[in-house]
């Protein structure tokens, strides 16, 4: 089953998931949007007037470690599990993330990737987020329903976490290719990076 999960999955199939009433504990819906702070929005207020009916909110600033000096950064297996698990999401559900970023995907890839990097393969993308949902004229609503708690049992794939040791090593040996998924003017340094706690944390600190 798991191999046949798609790591992008169209509006319109999600569309029919949602008018056929397959959200549940085997289909979960997730809005994972994050704004850095300067963009003076929230989130979770976005939330609660508008979403993709049957999603709930993955709220990357609660889930992370809090002890860290850093920004979202991962939290314990334990921490990961018991927050998806308040949101019904079990090892046999398939989770969909989206955002609501102009771009189209912004921070419902670093929700996939949590999920993927805890263990479960039965995650996927929303293609275009909310922008195309909305401009393929699907539903929206401000309902909401708490899901049934489910038990999730996460399993950390370490190696897939890099450490600031690691990457230094990595300079010296060239075992692994490294990418920076900076813009082109923050890579070449004619472009200012964002202040602690803004995009940078999102993606390059974890």
């Amino acid at each position: 089953m798991a191999a046949q999960i798609r790591a992008v999955v169209s509006a319109q199939w999600l569309a029919e998931a949602v008018k056929n009433k397959l959200v549940g504990p085997k289909l979960r819906i997730l809005d994972g949007t994050w704004y850095p702070p300067k963009s003076k929005r929230v989130a979770r207020e976005e939330f609660s007037q508008k979403h993709i009916p049957g999603a709930s909110f993955f709220d990357i600033d609660e889930c992370c470690d809090k002890s860290s000096p850093n920004d979202h950064m991962l939290p314990t297996s334990g921490d990961f599990s018991r927050y998806v698990g308040e949101l019904g999401i079990g090892n046999d559900t398939h989770v969909v993330v989206y955002d609501t970023s102009d771009r189209g995907s912004f921070s419902a890839p670093r929700v996939w990737w949590m999920f993927r990097v805890f263990g479960l393969g039965s995650v996927s993308v929303l293609d275009g987020g909310l922008k195309n949902w909305l401009a393929e004229g699907h539903p929206v609503t401000s309902d909401y329903s708490k899901p049934e708690r489910r038990d999730f049992q996460a399993s950390l794939y370490q190696s897939w976490v890099k450490s600031f040791e690691d990457v230094l090593e990595n300079i010296k040996t060239k075992q692994v290719q490294v990418v920076d998924a900076r813009s082109a003017g923050r890579f070449w340094g004619t472009e200012p990076e964002p202040a602690k706690g803004e995009e940078c944390s999102l993606f390059y600190r974890s």
